[in-house]
């Protein structure tokens, strides 16, 4: 068996692929009754957290000690890992929206996708990769319960709801992901 095929099954990315493409079929096909409205961002930001939660149990691996022992350099791993889960993400979404109405731009899809993968990355570095879904729900839960911004530090809270080319939106979502994804790449999920 070659290492990539062993390293995705430690992972556990195979069912967390599985659970990402059933959560974006389920949420398209609640979608499809048209109750949200066509320019509601709140269904696609649903749909990619809920995939970057599904594809944050994958950041930890089966035994800590080992993987700190191996020697094999897992800076590029970690680093790779988080970015092509990230990629499954807005591509499930993607492909979703090509076999029926259009829930979001692409380009607010790769923006939230990217900050959401930074803070599945950063909550794996921080509470380890069985907690790593926590810091995108309580965001998602932020975001579902605030008012609408009106002001600057509103804007960056509500970054996941803002239409894309939005500088705080777009900053913020920039910011998670360097550090997110820096902080995983070089410390790995937390024991």
């Amino acid at each position: 068996m070659r290492w990539l095929t062993l390293y995705a099954r430690s992972r556990q990315v195979p069912a967390s692929l599985a659970a990402v493409l059933i959560g974006a079929v389920t949420l398209w096909a609640l979608a499809r009754d048209g109750s949200a409205g066509p320019g509601d961002p709140r269904m696609p930001v649903l749909v990619l957290t809920t995939g970057a939660m599904a594809v944050s149990v994958g950041l930890g691996g089966q035994d800590l000690a080992l993987d700190r022992t191996a020697a094999i350099r897992w800076i590029p791993r970690r680093a790779a890992h988080v970015l092509f889960a990230g990629a499954a993400v807005a591509a499930s979404l993607l492909t979703v929206q090509a076999m029926g109405a259009s829930m979001a731009t692409t380009a607010f899809v790769v923006r939230d996708s990217a900050g959401l993968m930074g803070l599945v990355a950063l909550g794996a570095a921080l509470s380890g990769g069985q907690y790593a879904w926590t810091l995108p729900f309580a965001w998602l839960l932020l975001v579902f319960l605030a008012p609408p911004p009106t002001s600057t530090p509103m804007h960056v809270a509500m970054w996941m709801l803002l239409p894309p080319g939005t500088a705080a939106g777009t900053w913020t979502a920039l910011v998670l992901t360097v550090v997110g994804l820096t902080a995983y790449a070089i410390a790995g999920p937390r024991r």
